[in-house]
């Protein structure tokens, strides 16, 4: 394994990060909080490490998907720990494991969080806070291909490694042009957000943060309450491009080359959208009498089933109080996820529709032996590797799903609890059901517990594999093979 180009993506991670810690900290002078300078201070170590990493860029340039995924894991890591040093070290968050709990729930875009008064929260830290969303929505390691001339190698592989969905494809031939794009519909879409939403009245800090937490599809509230309080233009808005970010963003590609027809034709979209449409019938005809107009229960249902497919998690009502059939529908679409290539978590629309093509495919077999059939996919034929992949993915998503189930249900808390918190964590969803709900949070578990939690939210956004590996002795066993060999052909030579 290619070690020291896994130690050169770190020291630029961090580079990154660095910079981006600058925008909290001009946010805090704005304000005259002393402990804006924290940031400065983070971010300084944070810049003098990356130096050290990068000082000597390595001989060997090229990577592939074994480095990419060690490198995408070991990133995230790194700098979810950076990242929950300011919360740390100001007291904003005193303690370690909860600050860090809160990091990896804004990097992974989870939005679950430990924290009981948030408007009390320093505004440059909750700035901070809901720019992690943001930054892990797209990914680093897609803005670092981006703006850093990484030369040689597979590039692609570290896209693929991050990025949600069962395959990631490139645009345009070179991959970081691919990454650039990607940027730019991230940015503009972040940007119409915020208009939007300063128009209906909000202010442009308030606006910003909740645009990020929205393009993320986070869900780190400014308030207290979520999004309880915030008017129905606005619930609209954030509903709208809850929606939208939880697309596949290979149709905004095609709509930007105009090429209409073939985006307007993406299998994946139409399933989602008729998901969505499917749900909100569903749930609006049983709460419709809960609200005293037919629009408020209109809005609330649409507001929250866009939250929750989209694995945002905002809340506009307390779902925790619906009737179970709508709290079941909710679950369902917790396990659904939004479309690959978006910033969404969950299984995916594309991997449950190929699932379930599948179990077509073999029902028709039993029925007519000889016949060859093929799942299909936008007109199609689904290669047999990416079936295989799909299931793989599943029954390890559900084999690490019911394990973490097991371990927290140690603290002995309700099933409910329990399998939401897990379901919320995994699928980066953020508020669950009964302890967890939208009005509650996580900050009752204990530290083990928590660790559990934080495992799944950095399993769930990085989509299992890359994370997992780090765990296989095959991989440091390879490591010091590698070594040693590279030794004996030195002292040969």
């Amino acid at each position: 394994m290619n070690t020291k180009i896994i130690r050169y993506i770190l020291g630029h991670v961090l580079r990154i990060e660095a910079a981006f810690m600058m925008l909290p900290f001009i946010i805090g002078l704005f304000d005259h909080e002393r402990l804006t300078f924290i940031f400065l201070f983070v971010a300084l170590g944070a810049f003098l490490l990356s130096i050290l990493l990068t000082f000597k860029k390595p001989d060997d340039m090229v990577f592939y998907l074994k480095e990419g995924c060690v490198a995408t894991a070991a990133s995230w890591i790194l700098m979810s720990i950076v990242g929950a040093l300011p919360f740390c070290i100001s007291g904003t968050i005193p303690s370690f494991t909860d600050a860090l709990f809160e990091t990896i729930s804004g990097f992974t875009t989870t939005g679950a969080s430990i924290l009981n008064d948030v408007e009390a929260m320093p505004r440059c830290y909750l700035f901070w806070r809901s720019f992690t969303h943001w930054i892990g929505g797209m990914g680093v390691l897609v803005f670092l291909l981006a703006v850093v001339p990484l030369s040689g190698g597979s590039h692609i592989n570290l896209m693929r490694a991050e990025s949600p969905g069962p395959s990631v494809g490139k645009f345009v031939p070179k991959v970081r042009h691919t990454a650039r794009i990607l940027y730019l519909i991230y940015f503009f879409l972040t940007g119409i957000e915020v208009i939007l939403l300063m128009f209906g009245g909000m202010g442009f800090l308030d606006s910003t943060m909740t645009s990020f937490a929205t393009a993320g599809t986070g869900g780190f509230g400014i308030k207290n309450d979520s999004f309880m309080s915030f008017t129905p233009y606005s619930q609209w808005v954030v509903a709208i491009f809850m929606i939208m970010f939880g697309m596949n963003f290979n149709i905004y590609y095609l709509l930007l080359f105009r090429q209409f027809k073939k985006a307007f034709s993406i299998e994946e979209i139409h399933y989602y959208l008729l998901i969505i449409v499917g749900a909100i019938a569903i749930i609006f005809f049983n709460i419709k009498d809960m609200f005293t107009t037919p629009f408020e229960a209109m809005t609330h249902t649409v507001f929250q089933v866009s939250s929750i497919i989209s694995s945002t998690g905002f809340s506009s009502a307390d779902f925790n109080l619906w009737p179970n059939v709508c709290k079941v529908v909710l679950v369902i679409l917790m396990f659904v996820g939004a479309c690959a290539g978006s910033t969404g978590g969950g299984i995916k629309v594309t991997r449950l529709v190929v699932l379930i093509k599948t179990i077509g495919k073999e029902l028709k077999n039993y029925i007519h032996p000889k016949r060859v059939s093929k799942v299909k996919m936008d007109g199609k034929p689904v290669e047999h590797e990416v079936v295989r992949a799909i299931n793989v993915f599943f029954i390890t998503f559900m084999i690490i799903f019911f394990t973490s189930i097991l371990l927290i249900s140690i603290e002995n808390y309700d099933f409910a609890t329990n399998f939401s918190a897990v379901l919320a964590t995994m699928n980066n969803i953020g508020p669950g059901l009964n302890l967890v709900g939208p009005t509650s949070n996580f900050s009752f578990f204990n530290h083990f517990s928590k660790y559990v939690l934080m495992f799944d939210m950095l399993a769930g956004r990085l989509e299992l594999f890359p994370l997992l590996i780090l765990f296989h002795p095959g991989l440091y066993i390879d490591t010091v093979k590698s070594k040693m060999h590279r030794r004996a052909n030195k002292q040969n030579d």
